[in-house]
């Protein structure tokens, strides 16, 4: 009876282990592969106690309209139908490098954006297989931004965008009412995770 169970408690070892070992390859690749990524460029133009002000450069992003309201209910199916396209769901199946932050405008009617890489235009992409997916050109903006850690959810999204309006409204700032979520980390990845709100400003 106590080999039998010696040789349970081994397998178990032997299997968290194994379990282990995944989690952390999948972390340190994650870690790798972040850094490598393009990101949306900026530049900060002021910083305050809680949020910062920045001007992005113009670019290019693909697009999907949602009809579902929430992050929770939004942002899976919307990178679903995005990741499709870069991942080859095109006339070309042409594979496309992914970008960070993707970007979710705060709306009714929800849109989740992924930057196109920089070395392509317009012209150049191929032709999405969803109809649903769309070219947008985001102009060159001026933005405040709020960041937080951890996973985004609907309730900490609504607590970091009332923050940020609460900030802006405390040192007249007068903004437009068209606010975004960044994401920029894939589901599986656990450290160092970092989520913003920005907003227009006027």
């Amino acid at each position: 009876m106590a080999k039998y169970v010696n040789t349970k408690m081994k397998i178990l070892f032997i299997v968290l282990g194994i379990l282990l070992l995944v989690f952390i390859v999948s972390q340190v690749f994650s870690f790798t592969s972040q850094r490598n990524i393009e990101t949306y460029p900026y530049v900060v133009n002021k910083t305050y106690d809680t949020f910062e002000i920045r001007s992005y450069e113009a670019r290019l992003f693909t697009a999907v309209k949602l009809s579902t309201t929430g992050y929770k209910n939004s942002s899976s199916k919307g990178f679903s139908v995005l990741a499709g396209y870069i991942f080859g769901g095109n006339e070309r199946n042409e594979k496309i490098a992914m970008t960070a932050p993707v970007t979710m405008s705060l709306e009714d009617s929800m849109t989740m954006m992924f930057m196109v890489p920089k070395k392509f235009n317009k012209e150049m992409l191929p032709k999405p297989d969803q109809s649903l997916i769309e070219f947008k050109e985001e102009p060159a903006k001026t933005v405040a931004a709020i960041q937080f850690k951890g996973w985004a959810n609907d309730k900490k999204i609504a607590r970091y965008q009332q923050e940020l309006k609460s900030a802006l409204e405390a040192e007249n700032i007068p903004y437009f009412d068209r606010f975004y979520f960044l994401g920029y980390n894939a589901p599986y990845e656990v450290f160092n995770r970092k989520n913003e709100i920005i907003v227009e400003l006027q």
